[in-house]
């Protein structure tokens, strides 16, 4: 069932968890944003998720997983982690905050877990597709087999 691609941490952490997954590669050289990712691998932007970190008035931090296409409702975001705002980190926080670069962050295997969200909309999908923690591999999985490796919720977070 997987292809004989390199391994990431991702896929590794999934695998010591005992979650299924699917691996994907795509060439960074033809572009990396979600929707451009999601037409290179022949998949529905609305199945593909993208990971942003976020930090909120408390000062902790927040993973939200939404679809590449759409755009985190920052208000929505703060309802759901229970904070009177957030906002996104800075690019330079991210790879010594999570240990991946952007273009790369997955909600699997950070430096240290931070409160999850995932949009809604992945109840509707019966697996999702995100970054395997490395620019050019993506995985695919159920929530459920996700469940394995993180804790995570759904809300409604986009607009």
């Amino acid at each position: 069932m997987k292809n004989q691609i390199e391994k990431t941490n991702v896929m590794r952490l999934l695998e010591q968890k005992k979650a299924q997954y699917n691996s994907y590669t795509y060439d960074p050289e033809m572009g990396i944003s979600g929707v451009e990712v999601a037409a290179q691998m022949g998949q529905d932007p609305a199945k593909v998720f993208k990971t942003l970190v976020t930090v909120g008035k408390s000062r902790e931090h927040y993973v939200f997983v939404i679809p590449v296409a759409r755009e985190l409702n920052l208000k929505k975001a703060a309802s759901a982690v229970g904070e009177k705002n957030i906002e996104m980190i800075a690019q330079k926080e991210l790879l010594p905050l999570t240990g991946y670069i952007h273009g790369g962050c997955s909600p699997v295997g950070m430096k240290k877990f931070f409160t999850t969200t995932i949009d809604i909309s992945a109840e509707s999908q019966t697996s999702i597709i995100f970054s395997a923690g490395k620019i050019g591999f993506q995985v695919e999985t159920s929530l459920s087999e996700l469940s394995k490796a993180i804790r995570f919720r759904t809300a409604d977070l986009c607009d």
